[in-house]
């Protein structure tokens, strides 16, 4: 067998606390520690000068940023913007925490970050993209780069969606405004986020741009917990209301659902109009941990060996499992119809394939169908082929690389 498991420490920086106070994981490439530092693409911090001029600031006030490493040869003119995750923030108490992090304040955010995976700049990491300019914007707004409020008397500034448009903006005028390709892509709330800009972004871009929207694991469900309730959708519903993303959200899903509702990919895939690769586990680990099986909805704890490890699992949890994968699958049925749209959904434990190297393509990546991540996607981009890839349940793929939990 293949699969690799990997061990993270849950950091509280690179997540969020919900207002009931749980500890929810947030998994990004900042926070995993590369076998060989010495050999990663180390890219600089740019603040958006100007940008608080235009209201465009992270919850503090401070100047949103993004990382740039410039396209080469073939891919001079071509574009790859990723939009950063890192959960939410729901409450004024947590959005205030927030803004004392890196996920809220510039004044947090790390001078240099590695680019790996999607973003790599090696051929042999990243065949399609490795040339293309390639760029990751930061996360500071706590609501998916969609809010657009403020609460002066905590001091904190909801500005996701002008934190957005600047950045754009600002990519305009390094070159962007000429490109011939474009592929917008993101991890967890950022992949919630290029789904929700998707069209917005193409909107933006010259016509004769080949425009594409690429969402690693930003499918969250809007599903039942352990306990019968529904942990995410009163995160989300507090996220929307707090930062008033109602504004920003496409008044076709608004016309017929409510708010919240319209927050969830499930219900936005539907009306998004330009081409949408999603990737995501089937049973993934965020969403395990922070959706189905928070603290609050398993006060005793039944749950926790299961959520740090899926081999510990009781049949009955493996069901509820398999359950959630389900629901994923049928929330897909439609949107996988158009030819245009493009899936990869691996029985796997894991989140946020595209950015760690050893998932999005090395030598045992995860594999459907006989293509790695990065070969599926690049073969979806470029119209080689069609891709629509569902894996079989649990346990029958050996090719994961399954993230397990070291509880301290």
């Amino acid at each position: 067998m293949r699969m690799k498991l990997l061990i993270l420490f849950a950091c509280l920086l690179s997540g969020f606390i919900s207002s009931r106070s749980q500890t929810l994981f947030s998994f990004s490439q900042n926070d995993v520690v590369s076998p060989n530092p010495l050999e990663l693409l180390m890219v600089n911090l740019t603040l958006i000068q100007g940008a608080d001029s235009r209201g465009a600031v992270c919850l503090d006030g401070t100047l949103p940023g993004y990382h740039l490493d410039r396209g080469f040869e073939s891919g001079a003119n071509s574009w790859l913007i990723h939009l950063e995750g890192g959960g939410w923030c729901d409450t004024i108490r947590n959005c205030v925490y927030r803004k004392k992090t890196r996920r809220g304040s510039s004044k947090y955010m790390e001078n240099q970050i590695p680019f790996t995976g999607i973003l790599s700049n090696k051929p042999e990491e990243n065949p399609d993209f490795f040339n293309w300019n390639r760029v990751k914007i930061r996360y500071c707004d706590g609501a998916s780069f969609t809010g657009d409020s403020e609460n002066e008397a905590a001091g904190l500034q909801f500005r996701g969606q002008k934190i957005w448009l600047a950045a754009i903006e600002e990519l305009m005028s390094q070159g962007m405004d000429n490109a011939e390709q474009a592929l917008l892509s993101g991890c967890s709330a950022g992949g919630l986020a290029s789904i929700i800009h998707c069209d917005e972004f193409q909107s933006l871009l010259p016509k004769s741009s080949k425009v594409k929207c690429f969402s690693d694991a930003g499918f969250f469900l809007d599903a039942i917990d352990v306990s019968g309730g529904r942990t995410l959708r009163n995160l989300f519903g507090g996220v929307v209301q707090l930062q008033e993303v109602q504004k920003n959200l496409p008044k076709n899903c608004l016309n017929k659902l409510d708010p919240t509702s319209c927050f969830f990919p499930q219900n936005l895939v539907e009306h998004v109009e330009t081409p949408l690769f999603l990737l995501n586990a089937a049973y993934d680990v965020w969403q395990v941990q922070a959706s189905l099986a928070p603290a609050t909805a398993d006060p005793l704890g039944a749950w926790n060996d299961c959520k740090s490890n899926h081999a510990n699992c009781s049949s009955s949890q493996i069901q509820f499992l398999q359950d959630f994968r389900n629901q994923m699958v049928d929330d897909l049925k439609d949107f996988s119809r158009p030819s245009q749209t493009g899936l990869f959904i691996n029985s796997c434990f894991a989140h946020c394939q595209s950015e760690r190297q050893e998932t999005w393509f090395a030598d045992d990546s995860p594999l459907l169908e006989d293509k790695p991540i990065a070969v599926a996607v690049g073969d979806w981009y470029f119209d080689r082929e069609v891709v629509k890839s569902i894996d079989c349940p649990y346990p029958c793929d050996n090719n994961c690389h399954n993230l397990v939990f070291r509880r301290v």
